[in-house]
């Protein structure tokens, strides 16, 4: 007799049960519950919720890395592994691990973070579109990536085609950028590094590609700065540019004075935080991978935060090790750091590193027969199954885990050490020596158990920097290694933690606390007799201001003796903050060299890299900005990012600026020019390509005229066309038209013409609409309200309305306030523009479109 068995659903939770519970779980945070519902909560492609509260998701975590330890000698058990990271206490895997791991309803990868690249030195237009492909691939599977753009011949240089010659670098950042534009889902952008060597002829381009507004905003970029060159920075000498870059008898080169192309370099990280920097000869000359270039892990680039130099093809996963909850009696005289429990945290925390190694490789797995089951020819599919063999291939032979930490700044104040002091570095460094020594010990003790990674080489390793300073340190463990092994390639890096750390309620990662106290608003009913209105905006609503304590400062407070609910004047709060270990300890107020030199000293024992940003008043100069990283090659450090407040990624806009543009508003015509610069922004709604041509005048948007592309019935512009001319003139009948005319790769002048005509009749009279408020001086971001402000019935207009919003918010300027919007993550109304994305002050989410 059959017997027919059902299988019971999944219990699912709404948006409204997970929040209650989560709220209580972390104890009245409503900013943390909210972040690990939208990112970490276990959840199927429709949203359907399957965790109340993160004691869930990390028995899920447990229950997988228990399935895994099973397999290897001495195992964990499950409630071995929960105690250590329940409560986001001692170990948390970070990101993409902690959505991924045991995820049955959605097929992704459980890596952080990707590098791609083609082997040599190709850089033919089908490589540069497999790169372009493969970017796409991994950004749909929640990674960031890294390439770099060394390889591409320089402007001007002789191609075997109808182009006959290069276009460089530029158009091609620009293609990558635009890319990982596309692929951004649920306003969650995607993440891309672009990187080149300061030895390539079109250095400069790249520097300055991201100075215009609206070019390469979906990429992070950073400039390959060898030795040779700082030191002709610091000799005040020429440099030579050469490509190949690494060719002893290239086809070009190019002499350049160092000194003014790093004033460049400095001028616009002042500017606007980019380019950052990578000591491309100390990334490589310290990598432990690098030994093994010969083997393919030659290292090329670095992900998107840039503590992860990688090779082509490698990914790492992120754990981060809370280091606050290892400070006994925070706070207090009898303050201390339990080295012993954080030493055998270590172990573990390396341990279930690789364990995730091989949750891994069951993702990818997954995917991979995903790839084969889906309906596509396999023509179509072979870019992306030969990259998830090649991702694969890599886990499986080094095995490379990125183990972090989160809480520096905490874990000092909690000892009573101030951030960045002498004291503060000493005991950071003996911090990061004791995590390395420990997780290179673990690794060569699962070496012995579970098998070194497939080619350990000791030979190969002996001279490596890193590796010199482990058997300084620890003899003993040294040649345990030549001996057995290790079971990792790689093992340590400091990421960012910004979410993680919301969940730990701590700082984030290595840096400071960003403000130990501050003020919130939110929006109250004037009528309600328990409302307390502290402020009125200008359009008439209420608000109520509060008072926010960050968690560890509010800990200080009541083991000193202060009330936490008390109604503190800012003067009664300034005298607090005084008083506390987190004064003139804070990101904006710490000695900057201070930091650049605490960076140095812990990167000699992290063998990844460290992500760190040094934050710097708006009236920082460029020589102080030249200084730090001057100094911060000096020092040892493998990369740097410098943020000036008021500073964005484009072009600046200060307040003298913007007065500047609304006076000449007064000479902004009205009537239409004959002859108009503009730009071509790309985007998707939904499935449908859309494509908007931005007329300008003085950089500023004059008229938007959006529609169809890559139709039959739309309007077809070469993709690498960005920028051209829009040109009104008359017909054989007398009548306007508008013309697109733009140069082709050979330089001549092609017209596309009766623009007008391409266009929906319909969205041609909304965009001439949108245009009269632009050329009239309406201020962008209120022309962008007005258009979300229309009430549209038909849904295709309101699909060309959000189009046009999406292109005219890329010349918002950054730091540019949003009134009368919410942040869909902690409700907040701190809401600004950042690179045509809304951007919560308060809680840090960006949602662009």
């Amino acid at each position: 007799m059959k017997i027919e068995t059902t299988q019971t659903p999944a219990k699912t939770y709404t948006q409204d049960q997970a929040f209650k519970a989560s709220v209580a779980y972390f104890k009245g945070d409503e900013l943390a519950a909210r972040v690990w519902i939208n990112k970490y909560a276990l959840k199927d492609s429709y949203g359907n919720i399957y965790e109340k509260d993160p004691q869930a998701m990390h028995v899920r975590l447990a229950k997988e890395i228990a399935r895994i330890e099973a397999n290897y000698a001495n195992p964990m058990a499950e409630s071995e592994v929960l105690g250590l990271i329940e409560n986001f206490k001692y170990i948390v895997p970070q990101g993409s691990p902690m959505a991924g791991i045991g995820n049955k309803y959605q097929t992704g990868s459980l890596s952080n973070c990707f590098v791609i690249g083609n082997e040599g030195d190709s850089d033919s237009y089908g490589s540069i579109m497999k790169i372009d492909q493969e970017q796409v691939q991994l950004m749909k599977r929640r990674g960031g990536v890294g390439h770099d753009l060394s390889h591409i011949r320089p402007k001007g240089s002789p191609v075997k085609n109808s182009a006959l010659t290069s276009t460089g670098l530029v158009p091609f950042m620009e293609r990558y950028s635009n890319s990982t534009r596309e692929v951004a889902q649920d306003g969650r952008r995607g993440a891309l590094m672009l990187s080149v060597s300061i030895n390539h002829p079109d250095a400069e381009d790249f520097i300055d590609a991201k100075m215009e507004q609206g070019k390469v905003t979906g990429a992070n970029v950073s400039v390959r700065i060898d030795d040779d060159f700082m030191k002709a920075v610091k000799s005040n000498s020429k440099y030579i540019q050469k490509f190949p870059i690494h060719s002893d008898n290239p086809k070009y080169t190019h002499e350049i004075e160092a000194g003014a192309i790093w004033n460049k370099i400095v001028n616009n990280a002042w500017k606007s935080a980019e380019p950052g920097i990578l000591f491309w000869d100390t990334i490589t000359r310290e990598s432990v991978p690098d030994c093994y270039a010969d083997l393919g892990y030659k290292t090329v680039s670095t992900n998107p935060c840039g503590e992860i130099p990688l090779c082509p093809y490698d990914s790492c996963r992120l754990l981060a090790i809370n280091l606050f909850s290892y400070v006994e009696n925070p706070f207090t005289a009898e303050a201390g750091f339990n080295f012993d429990l954080f030493k055998k945290h270590v172990a573990i925390a390396q341990r279930i590193m690789d364990d995730i190694i091989d949750l891994e490789l069951e993702k990818i797995d997954a995917i991979l027969a995903k790839i084969a089951a889906d309906p596509e020819n396999d023509e179509i599919k072979r870019v992306e199954r030969n990259l998830w063999l090649e991702i694969r291939k890599k886990a499986r032979e080094g095995r490379r885990t990125g183990v972090g930490i989160t809480a520096e700044g905490d874990m000092l104040a909690g000892l009573g050490i101030k951030y960045g002091s002498e004291k503060g570095i000493e005991f950071s460094v003996k911090i990061h020596k004791t995590l390395a020594i420990e997780a290179y010990r673990s690794s060569v003790e699962m070496a012995k158990e579970r098998g070194a990674f497939e080619f350990y080489d000791s030979e190969k390793e002996k001279n490596n920097p890193f590796i010199q300073r482990i058997k300084e340190e620890d003899e003993k463990l040294y040649f345990e290694m030549t001996e057995y092994g290790r079971r990792n390639i790689a093992l340590l890096t400091i990421a960012p933690t910004g979410t993680t750390s919301l969940m730990t309620q701590t700082t984030s990662g290595i840096e400071p606390v960003f403000m130990p106290v501050y003020k919130r608003r939110r929006k109250v009913n004037p009528n309600d007799k328990e409302a307390r209105v502290d402020f009125v905006d200008e359009t008439g609503d209420s608000w109520e201001e509060y008072v926010v304590f960050h968690h560890r400062f509010k800990q200080w407070m009541e083991a000193n003796g202060y009330e936490i609910d008390k109604n503190y004047t800012q003067k009664d709060l300034d005298k607090l903050v005084k008083k506390s270990p987190y004064y003139k300890a804070t990101s904006n107020d710490i000695d900057w060299l201070s930091k650049v030199k605490m960076q140095g000293a812990v990167q000699k024992w992290v063998d990844h890299s460290i992500s760190v940003t040094i934050n710097l008043p708006n009236d920082a100069t460029e020589e102080l900005v030249g200084n730090l990283y001057l100094q911060a090659w000096e020092e040892g450090c493998k990369g740097v990012t410098v943020y000036r407040d008021g500073s964005r990624s484009g072009v600046l806009i200060s307040n003298e600026e913007k007065k500047d543009e609304k006076d000449s508003l007064s000479n902004f015509p009205t009537k239409r020019p004959q002859t108009l610069e503009a730009d071509v922004v790309r985007f998707q709604n939904n499935k449908e390509k859309w494509i908007a041509f931005i007329g300008r005048i003085d950089e500023r948007p004059y008229e938007i005229f959006t529609g169809f592309s890559d139709d039959e019935d739309g309007i077809l512009i070469p993709r690498w066309v960005n920028e051209g001319l829009i040109i009104k003139n008359k017909d054989e009948d007398g009548n306007s038209r508008y013309d697109f005319q733009y140069k082709n790769q050979r330089g001549y002048k092609t017209t596309i013409e009766g623009l007008s005509h391409k266009f929906d009749p319909e969205f041609w009279n909304y965009a001439k609409l949108i245009s009269s408020t632009l050329r009239h001086g309406m201020p962008i971001e209120k022309a962008v309200d007005l258009i979300n402000s229309l009430q549209l019935d038909n849904e295709s207009i309101n699909t060309w309305k959000n189009g046009v919003a999406r292109a005219l918010k890329r010349f918002v300027a950054d730091g540019t306030e949003a009134k009368g919007q919410k942040c869909t993550n902690c409700n907040s109304t701190n809401l600004i523009y950042q690179e045509g994305c809304l951007t919560c002050k308060d809680c840090g989410s960006s949602k662009c479109g």
